[in-house]
């Protein structure tokens, strides 16, 4: 027999078998802070199995560790004696601030192996979780715990009857602090996502230290209206952990673990043609030497011309030739470009010099161009560039191609260095959309001014026309964009 509410614990009941509220509550919570935080994760190039993965860890980690801190500070010597009351859950006997613990221990863990930079990852996750507390709340509402001390009836004026009635408990009117939080929470998440993230510069690990602040705080003072903490000795432990919280949070968002640690480099990742070589001359010229040979009465225009830097060669061929010839006359296309790379390629004005900078100041540097990678290397190696970089990448070696962000992610993989702090520069709406889509800090560089307006409007964090501009950008205290809903 199925029954829905069969009172005001049990969600639904099939024959002997119950779900709780607070059960559906805590996962309801859990599946709303995941899906926000997915689509940010999303947004900035983590991969969805890697997203599930860490949902699904977390939650397994946060709710073990949850109970492990309520049996540790609530009776563990009942416990001890009846150990089969461990796993009755749906009985209540959560602990929130274990299930954080629990769960960013394993989150710092699966990330590291992962290459995920955890601070960057906690930044996009954790202000969710406020919404999660919020709601989890109400499961503790719906079992008639985590309330606080004795208050008149006359304090429940203005309030919802049904939570005046369930907060008589044991014959007298509590404090709903289980709602006090769940509003705090909400608010909380608000000011850190709607508020400080939107009207702030906010720099990597803000977001994660503001939550810790304010949960800290918000914590702290609810926890001292309870009737049911958990204590150490004579300490309220969640009151003893929130300030910990609150402590840590102060500390990191004034840049104290910034100073200590240190801010490491990040990783600058080039386009080339068009980036660091000067190869417009060259392209232009092999495509109207392919049409000629198979095109020869056909008048190119200006505009068509122009056209053709940037998207992929197969997107252009496809557009002017018939599908199954395609292959063969980018092969064609190929074979004429590198027997004219000596007479058209130069090197973008101040590209060497400000190489030879980079590369003594320590940065660790790559390309990931759409080139074919024999055909970049031929122009990498005309310009005696080799040296500056630890991998060179082209299309060949990766799929998609750009706007996809394939290539960054095997640039990064083959570097052994996680996303969260990588900076992509190029000149075409494609280089900036992959590094976009890569979670990269995006520079877009304008070489052709009349193709500045297309690349302005994919919105790279930066548009720069002097390639010297770079070494000023890294001297700012700037971190990468974090994208929130």
């Amino acid at each position: 027999m199925i029954e829905f509410f069969p009172n005001t614990k049990i969600f639904l009941e099939i024959g002997p078998v119950s779900i709780t509220w607070y059960a559906v509550l805590i996962m309801t919570g859990a599946i709303i802070a995941f899906v926000i935080s997915k689509r940010n994760l999303l947004k900035v190039g983590y991969k969805a199995d890697d997203i599930d993965d860490i949902f699904i860890g977390t939650l397994l980690s946060g709710f073990a560790g949850a109970r492990i801190w309520y049996i540790l500070f609530f009776d563990f010597k009942q416990y001890l004696k009846d150990p089969m009351m461990i796993f009755k859950i749906w009985e209540g006997g959560l602990a929130i601030q274990g299930g954080l613990i629990a769960g960013a221990i394993f989150c710092y863990f699966y990330m590291k192996r992962k290459h995920i930079n955890f601070v960057q990852a906690a930044d996009l996750i954790l202000p969710n979780v406020l919404i999660a507390q919020a709601i989890g709340r109400w499961g503790n509402f719906m079992n008639q715990e985590a309330f606080g001390g004795i208050v008149p009836e006359s304090f429940f004026s203005g309030f919802p009857t049904f939570i005046k009635d369930m907060m008589f408990i044991n014959g007298n009117y509590h404090h709903p602090t289980f709602l006090y939080e769940s509003v705090a929470n909400i608010v909380g998440w608000i000011l850190i996502v709607l508020v400080l993230k939107r009207f702030s510069r906010v720099k990597r690990g803000d977001l994660t230290f503001a939550y810790l602040m304010w949960y800290g705080a918000t914590r702290f003072f609810i926890e001292g209206l309870r009737t049911d903490s958990l204590y150490f000795f004579n300490i309220r432990i969640a009151q003893l952990i929130s300030v910990i919280f609150l402590l840590v949070g102060l500390f990191g968002y004034l840049g104290g673990f910034q100073k200590i640690i240190g801010k490491p480099k990040p990783i600058i990742l080039w386009d080339f043609d068009g980036t660091l070589g000067n190869t417009q001359e060259l392209i232009i010229k092999t495509f109207k030497k392919v049409f000629e040979i198979h095109k020869p009465d056909y008048n190119l225009s200006d505009e068509e011309v122009r056209s053709f830097l940037g998207p992929t060669l197969e997107d252009t061929f496809k557009k002017h030739f018939d599908a199954e010839r395609v292959d063969a006359i980018i092969d064609e296309y190929r074979e004429i470009n590198i027997a004219m790379h000596a007479d058209y390629v130069t090197e973008m004005e101040h590209a060497t010099e400000v190489l030879t900078t980079l590369k003594n100041d320590g940065y660790r540097m790559g390309i990931v161009s759409n080139k074919q990678t024999a055909s970049l290397m031929v122009g990498v190696e005309l310009l005696e560039m080799q040296d500056f970089f630890e991998v060179v990448l082209g299309s060949d070696l990766f799929n998609p191609e750009k706007p996809d962000p394939a290539g960054i992610d095997l640039a990064l993989e083959q570097m052994n260095v996680d996303k969260g702090g990588v900076i992509y520069i190029g000149d075409t709406p494609s280089d900036i959309i992959a590094g976009q889509r890569a979670g990269s800090f995006t520079i877009g560089y304008v070489f052709d001014k009349m193709r500045e307006k297309e690349l302005r409007e994919t919105n790279p964090n930066r548009v720069i026309d002097d390639l010297r501009e770079v070494q000023e950008i890294l001297k700012e205290d700037h971190e990468w964009t974090i994208t929130m809903m």
